[in-house]
């Protein structure tokens, strides 16, 4: 394998070549951050890479703010284990076809697309994610994506799934209905910023087995609608700031909340200015230790529905202004 580098335009940067005698470069098992901050690379021809024998693919991308536009379309990904922060940091990407990828034997997509701020039009209409246990950040600051087809996600092996979509904000939509969650243990900010969803609808996810769902929904501004009627949550300990700043929703069914084991309602409320009815009528207040900020300061104007007086006195004494809790 050759290498070497030209000035052709006398600017101070450099055309880099690779070669081989057979054309075709064989790349190393692990091949981490191969192409990793190349920052002033606007183009990268990958035509004549073997990737046959790769198993890593960390960071290979990471950092090349200046990349446009990418042509993975002769990568063979078929022994691929780890993509973990493969494209973070791509600022400038526009538009990634992932279509031919194979990802059958990837165990973790964690960071994947951290920070592709720029990504209009995403391609991951094959994935084969049977074997991926860590999806925790995958779409992280994509804030220019507005849909993500994730119909073909196979999530049966997922455990993570934290700040999956955080900071999603032009996403106006998503479906989650294929997704099976019975093995996710961490939601924790999961949708957290995702400005311009409307409406969710969560009713088949089993989180039963989640422990943390802090800032899950925090700063969802225009979410008006939220479905968590399958919301098993007995044994989750941490809910601080679930809610934080939907400043939209005014109905909140959390009737399946089972909240017996939950240490942590830390401002979980806080910022829901709109909302008028909270249904909470399985919550068990008696494991709280933090709650300060639970409700934001127009609290009087909620009706809350709990399930005896030993949840309303709770609500009463450190939260005084409360005007209407039932008893249901």
């Amino acid at each position: 394998v050759m290498l070497w580098y030209e000035d052709t335009n006398s600017n101070n940067l450099y055309e880099v070549y690779m070669g081989s005698s057979s054309g075709q470069i064989k790349l190393n098992t692990n091949s981490s951050c191969l192409f990793a901050n190349l920052t002033n690379a606007t183009e990268i021809d990958l035509s004549k890479l073997d990737t046959s024998s790769v198993t890593i693919m960390y960071r290979m991308f990471a950092g090349c703010t200046n990349l446009t536009s990418l042509d993975l379309n002769s990568f063979n990904t078929s022994k691929v284990t780890n993509v973990v922060y493969m494209f973070s940091d791509c600022t400038n990407l526009t538009s990634l076809d992932l279509s031919n990828f194979d990802t059958s034997k990837v165990t973790s997509m964690l960071y994947m697309f951290l920070s592709c701020t720029s990504l209009l039009s995403l391609n991951i209409s094959n994935f084969n994610t049977s074997s991926v246990n860590d999806m925790s950040g995958m779409f992280y600051d994509c804030n220019s994506l507005t849909n993500l087809d994730l119909s073909n996600f196979n999530t049966d092996s997922v455990t993570y799934m934290s700040a999956m979509f955080y900071g999603c904000s032009s996403l106006t939509s998503l479906d989650l209905s294929n997704f099976n969650t019975e093995k996710v243990t961490s939601m924790h900010s999961m949708f957290n910023a995702c400005s311009k969803l409307t409406n969710l609808d969560l009713s088949k996810f089993n989180t039963s087995s989640v422990n943390d769902m802090s800032g899950m929904f925090a700063r969802c501004y225009k979410l008006e609608s939220i479905n968590l009627d399958g919301f098993n949550t007995e044994n989750v300990t941490n809910m601080n700031k679930m809610f934080i700043n939907c400043s939209k929703l005014v109905n909140l069914d959390l009737s399946s909340f089972n909240t017996s084991s939950v240490t942590d309602i830390e401002d979980m409320f806080w910022g829901c200015i709109s909302l008028r009815s909270l249904d909470f009528r399985n919550a068990d207040f008696s494991s709280i230790t933090d709650f300060e900020n639970m409700f934001t300061g127009n609290y009087n104007n909620i009706t809350v529905y709990v399930k005896d007086t030993t949840q309303s006195d709770w609500l009463l004494e450190r939260f005084p202004k409360f005007e209407n809790i039932e008893v249901v």
